[in-house]
């Protein structure tokens, strides 16, 4: 009956608490994240938790793989060493998951298909990445190249990633938002400088742009086959495309995604939330809210107003950070709930039902990092 009530509390708006500080909103999300590594029996971070059902879904390697920078991300900010040690125990999980060709499977740990695909190696990047730069081990440079090698062997010539898709993921073989892989590989030239990953992640999103519509919607830019794209997948092709755009030196990377950041911004509600999808006109497709697009397009927000000055998206990407301040519980006493961001706002919305799913916190507390860090240019 917790998720009836919990309901009621969403539609009622009893849900929605006061803003505290947002360092206070902050340290709920990461200490969060820590019970959720910690509730699992493997040093992974479970899916979610699934209020409807009371219990936590097996490890994710795909998003334990870029919490592990939001985690170091906060330890350095912060000065609390011991978000170090959690997110380098996910990052040497993440080596003993890895698959032998070096990609990374879809799917949660209990999932009965096991086969590597694009996205989640692309994610898992990240985790590498950053273990790598704060430790300079090589265990977690070998295990970075041997997955970034594994994705740009399985580019195809036009720079877009046909093979391996999810088989979670149904619908077209190809997925815009596979600009986000590409800035996986970025984090890898980063740090190891190999270029062929860069000119790969290039390639990408060559392909992204010139498969847009004239306004700039990119089609097969969602989960399923919808047509109708979640700002969540929205806004992980726009961040690829930015981030591609900064390393490579193209400004039309970066001029696209600041089209499609004007397209979603001018549907932004009043209370700072966004429509959980929109179509093709960029007009709003739902009428709930997915609580990680939101967070998630607030990183996006700040990001573009870093890299090109244009000051008028602080304001929604604060308008954003703020609506999920006050959707996130601190007076929770469910300490399976406390601090977290639900996957839509009414829970019973169509984007992870009734679940709390990590990656919804993780970005949450990435967008807070970069409203109150402004002297930090990027992170993630």
């Amino acid at each position: 009956m917790k998720h009836y009530w919990q309901l009621i509390r969403d539609r009622l708006t009893w849900s929605l608490g006061p803003e505290e500080a947002p360092e206070q909103h902050l340290r709920a999300a990461v200490d969060w994240l820590l019970r959720a590594q910690a509730a699992t029996p493997d040093d992974g971070v479970p899916q979610s938790y699934d209020l409807r059902r009371g219990l936590w879904h097996a490890s994710y390697p795909e998003t334990t793989g870029y919490i592990i920078p939001t985690l170091l991300d906060y330890a350095e900010l912060f000065h609390e060493p011991r978000y170090v040690q959690a997110a380098l125990r996910m990052a040497d999980w993440e080596i003993a998951v890895q698959l032998p060709d070096g990609g990374v499977r879809a799917g949660t740990m209990d999932a009965e298909v096991v086969a590597p695909t694009i996205f989640n190696t692309g994610q898992v990047l990240f985790g590498f990445a950053r273990a790598f730069t704060a430790t300079h081990e090589p265990r977690f440079a070998d295990a970075l190249r041997r997955a970034a090698d594994w994705l740009v062997a399985a580019q195809d010539a036009d720079g877009a990633w046909r093979r391996f898709p999810s088989p979670f993921a149904p619908g077209t073989d190809v997925k815009a938002y596979n600009t986000r892989s590409a800035f996986g590989l970025v984090r890898a030239w980063e740090a190891l400088g190999e270029s062929r990953w860069l000119e790969a992640a290039d390639a990408n999103a060559h392909w992204a742009i010139e498969s847009a519509l004239p306004n700039a919607f990119l089609p097969h830019n969602c989960l399923t086959a919808n047509p109708h794209p979640l700002t969540h997948t929205l806004a992980y092709s726009m961040r690829g495309l930015m981030e591609v755009g900064v390393a490579t030196g193209q400004t039309r990377y970066v001029d696209h995604a600041v089209r499609m950041a004007d397209a979603i911004a001018a549907q932004q509600r009043a209370d700072g939330s966004m429509p959980g999808r929109y179509d093709a006109q960029w007009q709003p497709a739902a009428d709930w809210s997915c609580l990680t697009g939101n967070s998630q397009l607030a990183i996006n927000w700040l990001r573009l107003a870093r890299i090109t000055g244009e000051k008028r998206f602080e304001k929604n990407a604060i308008a954003s950070n703020r609506y999920s301040m006050r959707v996130q519980d601190l007076r929770q006493r469910d300490p399976n709930r406390a601090g977290a961001l639900k996957g839509s706002h009414p829970i019973n919305g169509a984007y992870m039902t009734w679940r709390y799913p990590n990656w919804a916190t993780k970005f949450f507390a990435d967008a807070l990092m970069l409203e109150l860090r402004p002297e930090i240019t990027n992170l993630g």
